[in-house]
């Protein structure tokens, strides 16, 4: 791209984002929270966009959670919910129910490529029950809980062989789809796939 073309380009559009971290001991100081800010940390890294963050730190109860995800998508007006935390099999484990509950609609792919990208390391990667979900013009994913996981998570392993991409290559369109803000990403962490008519000049 000239240096002509990029001066041309408009502001990236204002995109707002809520992060949620799930934990019964965070939530009542009982130790640091790493969720949020790894949560924060990654995200400003990968995105052009200027982002609103909306943060919540709660424990594991389910219908707090729920409330909080339509909290976060019908008053905050998020275009993007990330959850962190919670998606095991134990007892206390409720996200991804809280989750289901609020959707208008499921979308399975994104938790079927978070346990791949566990799977190249742990075997127990198979307890994990991401889900990610779409209400209203809102998409909404289960995280998990390690901030080493979490990058991994979003931005894949590219190194590795087979490379195995990551699950934020996919947000922006599905936000696209959605009537969502043109989320635009930065190349040296993730690359955003969209198909060629649906993309707009990238900035560098």
């Amino acid at each position: 791209m000239s240096e002509a073309t990029a001066t041309a380009l408009p502001p990236p559009e204002p995109l707002r984002i809520g992060l949620v971290s799930i934990s019964d001991r965070a939530s009542s100081g009982v130790y640091e929270d790493k969720g949020l800010p790894a949560l924060q940390d990654w995200m400003a890294r990968a995105l052009h966009n200027p982002v609103t963050w909306v943060t919540r730190l709660i424990p594991d109860e389910q219908e707090g959670i729920s409330a909080t995800l339509r909290e976060l998508v019908d008053v905050e007006r998020c275009d993007l919910v990330l959850t962190t935390g919670g998606t095991g099999p134990a007892p206390r484990d409720v996200t991804p129910e809280a989750t289901l509950a609020v959707a208008d609609k499921v979308m399975p792919g994104f938790g079927e490529q978070m346990r791949q990208i566990s799977l190249r390391f742990v075997p127990t990667a198979i307890l994990s029950r991401q889900v990610a979900v779409i209400r209203g013009r809102a998409l909404i994913l289960n995280l998990p809980g390690q901030p080493r996981s979490i990058a991994e998570t979003l931005e894949g392993l590219p190194d590795a062989q087979p490379p195995c991409p990551g699950i934020f290559a996919a947000v922006p369109y599905c936000i696209d789809l959605i009537g969502g803000p043109y989320i635009e990403t930065r190349e040296s962490v993730v690359s955003a796939f969209r198909p060629k008519t649906a993309r707009r000049p990238q900035r560098t």
